[in-house]
């Protein structure tokens, strides 16, 4: 009996198989990353599984039926499809396909992917500085990237990318779907987006740059009280923090007496650097362990002692847009009672992707293990709830009210230093300022509430410290 095309097919497929097991290529070690939802990766060393001391991958049954199924598949196809398709496509298709349906996270990169992320995890790469994620067959966006074409243009945490160039993209896979957004610097692209709260879908056209993430920046909120945003998490983003503090201690000329660390619509990035920077501010114990499905992928992380702050007050901001190696951050400084998280849920993603490079070049980046904080606390899906909730909102001043004071009543007392007080310049609330350049400074307690809520707290932080370093 003449044997069909499918059978034919499956010694083929049997060989394909067998080829996945044996993971790395050649000479090369796979390499763990947790994944933010896309965009900046993060990554730690992993090693790979073995069944005995010779190095040998472990041994794995296939499922014979279902493979004589998948290749009389895709002997149809290829007989019977309405137009030509190549065995190179379909089996990328197949591969996609297949991990797709473990999880958001897991996936193949083809060779120019791999080495983006690559890139990525250096701070540059070229596209709008936008994370996206899927949900529900949706492009949810987690957050926009300071100082980027989709920060600018005033993308949020939460959109939903309802079309790109007028192209639909509900079901389509998330790397076609980033990769419509990337480009050539300078070109443009309309994204048509989805909002809680507005009732239709509205356009927002960009122009593609390349991304070059700064990811510290700080600043003096008053005297003694220090300001730090994390963007995302590089592989130099401890060290930049460290010596970002020093310099507003320098501008502060003394140590600080508390410091405000804003990791809102922070995406992730490095493991090591969110170890790093959690380190920064802890005199020993566990910052983060993750769990897998055996003991290969445990691993558990430390800190070392040495507080470069010495114990003074933090506060961190967090919100919906802080996943991965933010969420690591809080949830460490959280269960070790060295700072009062603020604001809102984090976004929930908390498992390990790990990096297994291929032979063609490319990789393939699979879930292997799910982070817990200190405490235990699985950030998986549950995200990590602030100490205190503060949602963002708008403020607006009532107006001024016509008050009568003392001095405003006939024949009050006069007052010693009313010439002193006479003398001195009367402020306007709401004013912008002059730098010295001459270039308008707008005060960012402005028209960010939950900053201002947590310059609050932090100032009454330091009051209960002083009091307390009195008391010692």
């Amino acid at each position: 009996m003449p044997l069909s095309r499918s059978s034919l097919f499956l010694p083929v497929m049997l060989g394909f198989a067998m080829a996945v097991v044996s993971w790395p290529a050649p000479g090369q070690e796979p390499s763990s990353v947790d994944e933010s939802p896309i965009g900046v990766e993060e990554g730690i060393e992993g090693e790979e599984s073995t069944d005995d001391l010779t190095g040998k991958a472990p041994k794995s049954n296939l499922p014979l039926e279902e493979l004589q199924v998948f290749a009389e598949v895709f002997g149809k196809i290829k007989s019977e499809y309405v137009d030509a398709t190549s065995d190179a496509d379909l089996l990328n298709d197949a591969i996609q396909g297949m991990l797709s349906g473990l999880d958001p996270h897991s996936t193949f990169l083809e060779p120019e992917a791999f080495r983006e992320v690559r890139i990525s995890t250096e701070g540059k790469f070229g596209g709008l500085g936008i994370e996206v994620t899927t949900e529900d067959g949706r492009i949810k966006v987690v957050a926009p990237i300071d100082g980027t074409p989709a920060y600018d243009a005033d993308i949020r945490s939460g959109d939903v990318i309802v079309s790109i160039d007028g192209q639909q993209v509900r079901g389509m896979d998330l790397r076609e779907a980033v990769d419509s957004m990337r480009g050539e610097p300078g070109t443009r692209i309309v994204l048509t987006i989805s909002r809680d709260g507005i009732p239709e879908p509205f356009d927002v056209p960009l122009v593609r740059a390349v991304i070059k993430v700064a990811s510290v920046r700080g600043s003096l909120l008053e005297p003694g009280l220090g300001y730090a945003r994390i963007s995302s998490f590089q592989s130099g983003t401890a060290n930049n923090l460290r010596t970002q503090i020093e310099k507003l201690e320098r501008e502060n000329e003394g140590p600080l007496e508390g410091l405000l660390l804003d990791l809102r619509n922070n995406p992730g990035g490095v493991l090591n650097s969110a170890v790093d920077v959690s380190d920064l501010f802890l005199e020993s114990g566990t910052v983060v362990s993750t769990r897998g499905r055996d003991n290969v992928t445990d691993a558990s992380y430390g800190s070392r002692p040495g507080d470069i702050l010495d114990g003074v007050p933090m506060v961190v901001l967090v919100n919906g847009g802080s996943a991965s190696a933010s969420e690591i951050v809080a949830g460490a400084l959280q269960d070790h009672g060295r700072a009062v998280v603020m604001g809102t849920r984090t976004f929930g993603k908390g498992s390990v992707q790990t990096v297994i490079p291929m032979n063609n070049g490319g990789a393939l980046k699979l879930t292997t293990a799910r982070y817990y904080t200190p405490l235990d606390r699985s950030i998986q899906a549950r995200g990590i709830e602030p100490d205190i909730e503060v949602r963002q909102s708008e403020v607006r001043e009532l107006g001024r009210r016509q008050s009568v004071r003392e001095s405003d009543l006939a024949g009050h007392l006069s007052e010693e230093d009313q010439l002193l007080e006479e003398s001195l310049p009367v402020e306007e609330e709401g004013d912008a300022t002059e730098d010295e350049s001459g270039e308008v400074v707008v005060d960012p307690l402005e028209d960010d509430y939950q900053l201002r809520e947590a310059v609050n707290l932090l100032k009454g932080m330091r009051l209960v410290y002083r009091q307390a370093s009195k008391r010692g």
